[in-house]
C-alpha cells in the first residue's frame, strides 16, 4: 500500500540490512562451518547439521523475548543454537558447538559490507540538509564496532544502539528519543528500514511515515499487520522517492 507522501523534515534509518549487508552470507557461512566440522567429526553429516541448525534457529528467533535477550550476545546465542541442534542429532558437545558457532560469527563479520549505494545515499542526504538518526538493536560493542568500521557516525545527529540506550525497537521510547533529538514531529519524519515490526508497525502507530526496504522483493506477507506507506528494494532508491 502506498499512501500520499509527506515530505520529511528529518529521517530515521535502520542499520543492518538497510545500510549494511548483514544477511546475504548467512546460508553460505553456516554451510561452510558445518562442512569444516564434519572433517573432525565423521558422524556429522553437514547437510543434516545445517538443516537442524536452521530449524532450531528459526524456533529460537521466533519468540520476541528470546530475540531481545539473544541479540545482546550473538556469539553466545549462536553457540546455544548449535548446541541444541547437535543434541537433536545425538551429540552433546558444548565445545564443538562453540567452535562451530564462533567460526560462523567470524565468517559473518568478515563478509559484512555496506549495501550498494548506501554510503553514497547517506552522503547525499547530508548534502540536502536532512538531520538523520540511526536506530539499531543489538549489543553496544558489536553494533558500535560496525558503525566505527565503516565510519558511519559522521552522517548522523543521533546514533542510538539498544545495548547502550537500555531499550530497543519497537519500544516507543526509542522513536520518541530520536524525534526529540532530531527536533521533528512524527508527521514530519520518515523512518526507513527492513523490519516490518520495528520500522513499520510500531513507528506508524506514533504517526511516522514508514518506508520499508523489501530486499527480497516478496512484498508484505498477507498475514502481517504492518502496512508501509512506501516500499523500496534498496536504500539508494530513497533519493528518487524524495524527488518523486
Amino acid at each position: 500500500m502506498v499512501t500520499s507522501k509527506r515530505y520529511p523534515v528529518a529521517l530515521i534509518l535502520d542499520l543492518d540490512d538497510t545500510i549494511l549487508d548483514d544477511s546475504s552470507s548467512v546460508q553460505s557461512a553456516w554451510r561452510d562451518v558445518c562442512v569444516d566440522a564434519a572433517t573432525t567429526q565423521p558422524s556429522l553429516a553437514p547437510e543434516r547439521l545445517v538443516e537442524t541448525i536452521f530449524q532450531v534457529r528459526d524456533w529460537y528467533w521466533s519468540d520476541p523475548e528470546r530475540h531481545r535477550v539473544g541479540r545482546q550476545d550473538l556469539r553466545a546465542t549462536s553457540a546455544k543454537i548449535v548446541h541444541l541442534a547437535l543434541q537433536k542429532l545425538g551429540i552433546d558437545d558444548e565445545k564443538l558447538a562453540r567452535a562451530i558457532a564462533f567460526a560462523y560469527r567470524d565468517r559473518r563479520d568478515a563478509a559484512l559490507r555496506p549495501l550498494p549505494g548506501a554510503i553514497e545515499t547517506l552522503a547525499a542526504l547530508n548534502r540536502r540538509g536532512f538531520p538523520l538518526a540511526l536506530l539499531t538493536n543489538g549489543a553496544g560493542p558489536a553494533q558500535r564496532a560496525k558503525i566505527d568500521r565503516f565510519d558511519l557516525a559522521k552522517y548522523f545527529r543521533l546514533v542510538l544502539i539498544e545495548g547502550e540506550f537500555g531499550a530497543g525497537k519497537p519500544n516507543e521510547r526509542v522513536y520518541r528519543h530520536a524525534l526529540t533529538t532530531l527536533e521533528a514531529r512524527p508527521d514530519q519524519t520518515w523512518i526507513v528500514g527492513d523490519n516490518l515490526e520495528w520500522e513499520v508497525l510500531a513507528p506508524s502507530q506514533l504517526g511516522l511515515w514508514t518506508v520499508w526496504v523489501d530486499r527480497t522483493g516478496n512484498g508484505v506477507p498477507a498475514d502481517s499487520l504492518a502496512r508501509p506507506d512506501q516500499v523500496i528494494p534498496v536504500l539508494s532508491d530513497l533519493l528518487a522517492l524524495l524527488d518523486g
